[in-house]
Parts: C-alpha cells; structure tokens; sequence
C-alpha cells in the first residue's frame, strides 16, 4: 500500500518523516518520504544545523513522482510541517494529480503550526494557507489544541467548545477531525484527551500523562503518522483513534522507562502495531 509523506525531516531524533515513516512502514505500508526540511536535530534542543529544502526541489521530486505514474498508485498522502505558502501549494498540486489518477486516494493533513505553551512558530503566510486552502482539500486533518484554535478562530475551553470547533472545522472540508492533546476545563486530571469527530458521531479517549524531565518531540507526528496508517487502511475513525491513542502511549512509556529524550521508536516497533495496553474511546451523546 503506497502512501507519500510529505514532511520534515531530523537526522537526529523523531519529528516529522523521522518520526512517520519508520512507523507506517511497521505498520505495512510503503512509504515515499519527501522532506520538506533537513535539519541536523529539531529545534527543541535550542541550535541545530539544515537547511530548508527549496520549494523547487520539492516540486521536482514530487513531479518526478508523477512522471512515473507513481502519484496514481499512491493511496493516500500525509502533510506535516510546511515551511512556506509556495510549499504547500505544491503539495496540494500532488494531491489533486493523486486523486486524479486514483479516485480513492485520500489527504490526511497535520496543520503543524504551533502549540499553547510556545505560540506559532511557523512562517506568518502558513495559519492562512492552513485555513483557507490545506483544510478544504483535506480528508482528515489533526490539529491540536492551540491549532484548533488557530483554524476556527474560536476559543477552546471546554468539551462543548472542542465539538463545536470541530464540527466547525468539518462543515469546511474533512470528514474526518482528530483534536490532539485537548487541554479543557473538567478534563480527567493527569490525563492527555484526544477528540475525534467524524460523520458517525464524536468520541473521546483518554491516556495517562506520563512525567517526564524533557517531553519528548515528535509525539504529534507519531500520533498523525498512525491515525493516517490505519485510518487510510480502512479501519473505522473511532477503532483508528484507539489503536493509535494505545501506540503513541506504549511508546511514550518505552521512552521514559528507557530515560530518553527522544521517542524510543526502534525498541517499542512491536508495540506499534501490538500495544500492550489497550484504550478504548468512548463514544459522546
């Protein structure tokens, strides 16, 4: 099963592709990453060294693609961090020849943009390009908290606040919304809440917030490379959101028993797909 990942890229550590694609690959996909940076580490560690990869040489790579016909086997694309507007143009150019060629191809997008604690920390021109052009192209999108906020210029605070701003959200384009680490009133304490709302309804589930030293990145990237491997897999939103809030946590667990920074994804890859604590989620009325 051919998916494109269009994303950053670390050498050093999980973010991004380097926290999408090994996963997906464990999962049975194969997957064709493209890089839309390439940094030494990610910038949680205050200096890293890279470059931005060049809007024409993504649409080179991505053009190559489709000379080989590859976009029309492709059966799904996953977008992560976008470094500029122009860059995310050419990655809805890439969906839209997919879904040309393959019908049934689907576009998952994760609106990297920022989280609550930190603000934005992309480029000004990206909350619109989000907003205006990537989420009413998308199948699914997984913002965040803070980028929920962002998205729907609405306020988050409560459990009827996140329904509202994701159906919202899904009356402008995607079936399918994914909230991750919702941060609400009344929420369980020493819990992480992701919501999901989709055509059949809302779900909710909750996982043990784990303490650590230095919170490892990269676990939103983890949790929209997973959500987008057994979503676009056929396997139902609210099932693919259990599977995925289990895995993230299984791996999340492996980091902190093993005293690392960065996610422990090679020596928890059997919990990926076989995680030893299971989460249901549980279905809102």
């Amino acid at each position: 099963m051919p998916l494109l990942s269009i994303q950053s890229h670390v050498t050093f550590g999980h973010v991004g592709n380097s926290a999408a694609v090994f996963p997906l690959q464990r999962m049975g996909w194969d997957v064709w990453p493209v890089h839309t940076v390439l940094f030494s580490n990610h910038p949680g560690y205050g200096a890293f060294r890279g470059a931005v990869t060049p809007v024409e040489t993504v649409r080179a790579v991505l053009t190559g693609l489709g000379e080989r016909g590859a976009l029309g086997a492709c059966d799904g694309v996953v977008s992560g961090y976008v470094g500029e507007a122009a860059l995310g143009d050419a990655i809805l150019s890439a969906v839209a020849e997919a879904r040309a060629a393959n019908p049934k191809a689907r576009y998952v997008c994760d609106p990297v943009m920022g989280d609550r604690h930190g603000g934005l920390y992309v480029a000004d021109s990206i909350p619109p390009f989000m907003r205006d052009r990537a989420i009413p192209a998308c199948d699914a999108a997984l913002p965040n908290h803070f980028e929920l906020e962002v998205l729907t210029g609405r306020r988050v605070e409560t459990l009827a606040d996140a329904r509202a701003a994701a159906d919202s959200l899904r009356a402008r384009g995607p079936d399918v919304v994914v909230v991750t680490s919702l941060e609400r009133r009344g929420a369980p304490e020493g819990a992480i809440e992701m919501l999901l709302a989709a055509p059949e309804g809302a779900w909710l589930i909750e996982t043990p917030r784990l303490p650590f030293d230095h919170p490892p990145n990269g676990a939103g990237d983890l949790t929209a490379a997973l959500f987008a491997g057994w979503w676009l897999g056929g396997t139902p939103a609210h099932e693919a959101l259990a599977r995925t809030a289990s895995s993230v946590f299984a791996v999340l667990e492996e980091t902190r028993a093993r005293g690392r920074r960065e996610l422990a994804l090679v020596a928890a890859q059997d919990k990926l797909v076989d995680p030893p604590r299971r989460f249901e989620a549980h279905r809102l009325g």
